[in-house]
């Protein structure tokens, strides 16, 4: 059994709701899951020590440049701090196509991570739009997150 932590920012509500998904589906899977909305993070020193994995998601707006969403940034500027160091990690997220940097965020999270030493475990999830129309892909993602820790 592995301790994960989820932590998500989510305006619309859109990302929570997969946040949601994956924690159910890892709890049936006999992982003990701490699901965090970003807004609630009081200190980002040690985020991620004492986590087996800590699943990031997060969604992304904008046309001119990558907008994170307004709740993670505090958290990204201080994501030096969060001890990701060889700890499993993973990212998802949700964004709209029509913009020019789909799901960018996910991409910031993903790339921050890999500099600080995190092991990615599973590509990144990007849902387009509405993830109540994306059930089967978030149900794939959380099942290749329960693989990729069972084979930890």
């Amino acid at each position: 059994m592995a301790d994960v932590l989820i932590v998500y920012g989510s305006t619309t509500g859109n990302t929570a709701s997969v946040a949601e998904r994956v924690e159910k589906i890892l709890r049936d899977g006999g992982h003990a899951v701490t699901v965090q909305d970003v807004a609630g993070v009081k200190k980002a020193d040690n985020l991620c020590r004492g986590h087996d994995c800590v699943l990031f998601g997060c969604s992304t707006w904008g046309d001119d440049d990558i907008e994170v969403q307004s709740d993670f940034e505090p958290l990204l500027e201080a994501f030096e701090r969060i001890g990701a160091k060889g700890c499993m990690t993973a990212c998802f997220g949700c964004g709209d196509s029509s913009y020019p940097h789909f799901c960018g965020a996910v991409d910031v999270i993903e790339e921050q991570l890999e500099k600080l030493g995190a092991v990615n475990i599973v590509e990144k999830l990007k849902i387009d739009g509405d993830p109540g129309n994306a059930d089967d892909d978030v149900d794939a993602w959380a099942q290749s997150v329960l693989t990729a820790l069972s084979a930890a």
